[in-house]
């Protein structure tokens, strides 16, 4: 329930985002056109390392979200790796679109609503792991990752079919890049309407 809730407050916020995107201008293209460039190199940067976060954690959870309670890899160092490198990939998005504004909804989209997720899940968690899941919390930080505490094994079984369906999750972040390209191109040649500009 609680999931699904999440998927779509997410799907409706990304929505409302999207039709900012879809007819606004980005003021800074004619102001400042070196700040577009550095913030699109930033974002894209983010994206790669979201992406291939999401890909490392999917190799851990892929099958196992409720089954067990992962320890290892990316869950060694945050208890929720998912919700970091998908923080880090939407940033990225945010600032592909080469304003200041976009980005700055979603980090306060993010603040507010996160970490309430995040406590409801860790309840849920705690009722099916108990004393493992009190221990693992005493030592790995809730969000933002501490890699000097990383453990990963030699070994690790995986799922392959259920891997195979989190790599296009993943790969999502870069699809979304190839969009506002396109979006910055269809408003270059007039064919999107601008109704206003953001920075």
């Amino acid at each position: 329930m609680i999931e699904k809730l999440r998927i779509h407050i997410t799907q409706i916020f990304t929505a409302l985002l999207f039709l900012i995107i879809l007819f606004t201008n980005n003021a800074w293209e004619a102001n400042a056109p070196l700040v577009t460039q550095i913030l699109f190199l930033f974002g894209a940067i983010l994206v790669g390392i979201a992406t291939m976060g999401r890909l490392w954690c999917s190799v851990y959870i892929a099958g196992y979200k409720t089954e067990k309670l992962i320890t290892e890899g990316p869950y060694s160092v945050t208890r929720n790796p998912l919700y970091f490198f998908s923080f880090i990939g939407s940033l990225g998005l945010g600032l592909a679109t080469e304003t200041m504004l976009i980005p700055l909804l979603i980090v306060i989209s993010f603040a507010i609503y996160y970490p309430k997720v995040i406590k409801s899940e860790e309840a849920e968690m705690a009722q099916l792991h108990g004393q493992d899941f009190a221990r693992y919390i005493s030592n790995v930080p809730a969000f933002f990752p501490k890699i000097s505490i990383l453990k990963e094994p030699d070994v690790y079984s995986t799922k392959p079919i259920v891997f195979r369906k989190h790599i296009f999750s993943a790969l999502w972040f870069v699809w979304l890049m190839g969009i506002l390209e396109l979006i910055e191109g269809l408003h270059e040649i007039n064919i999107l309407p601008m109704f206003f500009s953001i920075y």
